[in-house]
């Protein structure tokens, strides 16, 4: 029986891992670390003077929907010019500028504030930077009048073809830095009680949407970077939301589904080569890898090594490092600023290697790429 009650206890602080994405230890080093204190200030210095964001604020036309549920339009779907009444066509890689895609920026910029403030509150001990994300929290997780729904029923729709689809659920993936943000805002300990249970709730809500919908449904069995991303987003938002059931199924589904499906024994996606911005999509896709073993590891799951994603890791690398290099199709100029699987598999496989290739990247000043390169300088030995 003792044993028994053990296990429980030990399941529960598994689920209940405090900092989400970065363990006990590397919270200390990041915390001792001060080489990147002053972006990071700047960083939540911005964030003060911007928001809150509501999907209520800007809703789309034509479409009886309700006023808290999200709504983008495909990025990659245009009018017909064979028909400019008709049903949009799909272009691979070039982005319609005139999409309704407001409230997904506006998801985006949440997320990314939430981040920097709630880093910000933890770092520094500062209250002001608390009470800003949590504000923030309150107007797009909590309060009735402006929260969003957890769900994605109308992510990404097509005109001429449906109203959202789940395809859509890869426009959420910043809800993934908002979480690691209100993960620091607790420890903190300067944020109210009742508004961290109402916004794990609220992840706890959308979890189960993900896991039951039909759009859910529909992006769990794609076989590129949505099948990673939706995996991602479900670890992310079941260990937010203390969901060790639902996190279990994930590293499961990585084994039996993700990577048999996704990755070539030479460690190339060719689903994601075939893309006309091919070496973009590879690295986002390793990206989204990357963040589920980091989620699996704080689970004390190895996912780093044993399979064809450690080989895909190695495989991409020099391509980052020299895009020219890479000669298959990619339409736009790459851009490795906010690239992290190189640190993050460079700290769960103990690769020199890909840490110091991770060192010469140019880095964007974007909040979680701020988080991700403090963990990463303050942890790599």
């Amino acid at each position: 029986m003792i044993a028994s009650l053990l296990f429980v206890l030990l399941s529960a602080a598994r689920a209940e891992s405090p900092y989400l994405l970065i363990s006990e230890a590397e919270a200390k080093a990041m915390k001792a670390s001060t080489g990147m204190h002053q972006q990071i200030r700047a960083a939540c210095e911005r964030e003060m003077k911007r928001g809150p964001w509501s999907v209520t604020y800007a809703r789309p036309k034509g479409l009886d929907i309700a006023r808290n549920d999200y709504y983008s339009e495909g990025p990659y779907w245009w009018p017909d010019p064979k028909n400019p009444n008709g049903p949009y066509i799909r272009k691979d890689g070039e982005r319609n500028p005139n999409r309704d895609d407001k409230n997904r920026r506006a998801l985006g910029d949440m997320s990314e504030a939430v981040m920097a403030l709630g880093l910000g509150a933890w770092l520094f001990d500062d209250a002001r930077y608390a009470q800003q994300a949590a504000k923030l929290v309150r107007v797009w997780f909590i309060d009735d009048a402006t929260r969003m729904n957890p769900n994605l029923n109308y992510g990404q729709a097509v005109r001429g073809h449906n109203n959202g689809r789940g395809a859509g659920i890869i426009d959420t993936v910043s809800l993934i830095y908002a979480a690691q943000g209100m993960a620091l805002l607790d420890r903190s300990g300067k944020w109210n009680e009742a508004d961290s249970r109402a916004a794990r709730q609220w992840y706890a809500s959308y979890v189960k949407w993900l896991n039951s919908s039909k759009n859910g449904l529909d992006e769990k069995k794609a076989q590129n970077n949505h099948g990673t991303w939706w995996t991602s987003q479900v670890a992310a938002f079941s260990a937010f939301s203390h969901n060790q059931d639902v996190q279990t199924q994930m590293w499961e589904r990585f084994h039996k589904y993700l990577v048999p499906t996704e990755i070539q024994p030479n460690g190339s996606c060719p689903r994601e080569e075939a893309r006309t911005n091919s070496l973009s999509y590879s690295a986002m896709n390793l990206d989204g890898f990357s963040i589920l073993c980091r989620l699996a590891q704080q689970d004390g799951k190895n996912l780093w090594s044993g399979t064809t994603l450690e080989q895909s890791f190695h495989y991409l690398r020099p391509y980052v490092l020299e895009p020219a290099k890479w000669k298959k199709q990619q339409i736009s100029p790459y851009k490795a600023d906010g690239t992290v699987f190189l640190g993050l598999a460079g700290l769960g496989l103990k690769s020199k290697e890909m840490l110091e290739a991770y060192k010469t990247l140019p880095r964007s000043d974007a909040p979680h790429v701020l988080f991700f390169d403090l963990l990463i300088r303050s942890s790599a030995k």
